[in-house]
C-alpha cells in the first residue's frame, strides 16, 4: 500500500526534520488497559510508511517496558526514526496514583545508562526532562543534560510541562529543541506563556493527549463505565462523573465542523492542533497515540485537514468550559507553577 506522506518539520533551531505528526507510545504497554502487542508493532510500522518519524517514549512507562518493547522496531529502522525518550517520572507499582520527580545529577546519569540499554541504541535523538523538581535549578538539570550531548549520548535536549520562565532559563544554558506539554481543544493554557517563549526561542512544540487521551474522539463518555479498571485515565478529574457528562456535550460543536469537512471528530480535533502552528508562528508536531493501524491512518490524514477561520471560531470557546483539572495534582504541570 503506498500513501502521500506527511509534510515536515524540524525540531528546534538545528535539530533533525520529523514528520509533522509524530506517535505517542506510551499505550502500547501501559496506562490505557489491556493491549494486542502483535497489533501494535503493525502499527509502528504503518505509522513509519506514512512519514510519522518522532517517536515518543520514556522511562516511566511500565517501569521501562515501554522502552523495552519499542526497541526491536528501532533497531530495525534506526536510519529512520527519531527516538524521544524521558527521565524525571517514577510511578510506583505498587501506588499507581504517586508520582516521584527527580531532577538531579546522579538519577539523570543513572536513567539515562538504562535507557539507552532498553532501547538497544548508543544515543538517543531527543532526551526530555519528563517533570519539574522545583528543588533542584532548572540550570542545574539542564547543565547536566548538555553534558550528555557533549558525551555522545544525547543528540537534543527537550523539557516537558515547564513554564515560560523555566524554558527561558533553560535555554540560557544549552539550546532546548522541543518543549512537550498537553495541548489541546480542551487544555489550552500553555498559550499563554510558553508558546510565546518556545516561539521567541525557536524550540518546536509537542503537544502531548491533542485528542485529549481519546475523549475527542468520542472513544468514550465515562471513564468510571467505559474503561477498564487499571486504565490510568480512571484518575483524571475531568473524564469521570459529572464532568465526564458536562465535557462530553462540548463535543457537539467539533461534530458539527467534522460534518462539513467529511472527517472524524478526532480528525477535527487533532487538525486544530496542527494549526496551532500557523495561528502562533511555531512548528508544532503532535504526538497522538493509538496502538491501531486504522487509527494511525485517521490521524495522519488529520495534518492534510484546513480548518477554516470559521472553524476556530466555532472551536474556540470550548476550552473555557471544560469541567475538571487534567489531572489530579496539577503542582507537576506548568499551568500549577506559572
Amino acid at each position: 500500500m503506498t500513501d502521500s506522506r506527511i509534510a515536515t518539520a524540524q525540531l528546534g533551531t538545528d535539530g533533525p526534520e520529523v514528520g509533522v505528526q509524530g506517535l505517542g507510545c506510551m499505550g502500547m504497554s501501559f496506562a490505557y488497559g489491556p493491549t494486542d502487542a502483535g497489533e501494535a508493532r503493525a502499527t509502528l510500522e504503518r505509522a513509519l510508511e506514512l512519514g510519522i518519524t518522532l517517536y515518543d517514549t520514556a522511562d516511566a512507562y511500565g517501569q521501562g517496558e515501554n522502552e523495552r518493547f519499542l526497541a526491536p522496531f528501532f533497531a530495525a529502522h534506526r536510519d529512520e526514526v527519531v527516538i524521544a525518550t524521558k527521565f524525571a517520572l517514577t510511578i510506583p507499582p505498587d501506588e499507581p496514583t504517586r508520582r516521584i520527580i527527580r531532577n538531579d545529577a546522579p538519577y539523570i546519569r543513572q536513567a539515562v545508562e538504562a535507557s539507552l540499554e532498553r532501547l538497544g541504541v548508543e544515543v538517543i535523538d531527543l532526551y526530555y526532562m519528563h517533570r519539574r523538581d522545583v528543588n533542584v535549578p532548572i540550570e542545574e538539570t539542564v547543565g547536566v543534560m548538555a553534558e550528555l550531548v557533549r558525551e555522545g549520548k544525547v543528540k537534543q535536549l527537550g523539557l516537558s510541562e515547564v513554564t515560560g520562565g523555566e524554558l527561558r532559563a533553560a535555554q540560557a544554558v544549552h539550546p532546548i529543541a522541543a518543549v512537550q506539554s498537553e495541548w489541546s481543544l480542551f487544555s489550552r493554557d500553555i498559550e499563554a506563556r510558553v508558546v510565546p517563549a518556545a516561539r521567541e526561542l525557536g524550540v518546536t512544540l509537542v503537544p502531548y493527549s491533542p485528542l485529549g487521551r481519546g475523549f475527542l474522539t468520542g472513544s468514550f463518555a465515562n471513564a468510571d463505565t467505559d474503561l477498564t479498571a487499571g486504565d490510568f485515565r480512571r484518575q483524571q478529574p475531568r473524564f469521570t462523573g459529572d464532568n465526564a457528562a458536562a465535557n462530553a456535550a462540548l463535543l457537539e460543536p467539533i461534530r458539527s465542523v467534522a460534518a462539513a469537512h467529511g472527517a472524524s471528530v478526532g480528525q477535527i480535533a487533532l487538525a486544530w492542533v496542527h494549526q496551532q502552528a500557523t495561528v502562533h508562528g511555531l512548528p508544532v508536531v503532535p504526538i497522538p497515540g493509538t496502538r491501531r493501524p486504522a487509527r494511525v491512518e485517521e490521524n495522519a490524514a488529520a495534518a492534510g485537514i484546513a480548518l477554516t477561520e470559521s472553524d476556530l471560531a466555532v472551536l474556540a470557546p470550548i476550552a473555557a468550559k471544560v469541567a475538571g483539572n487534567r489531572y489530579g495534582d496539577m503542582t507537576f504541570t506548568s499551568a500549577g507553577r506559572e
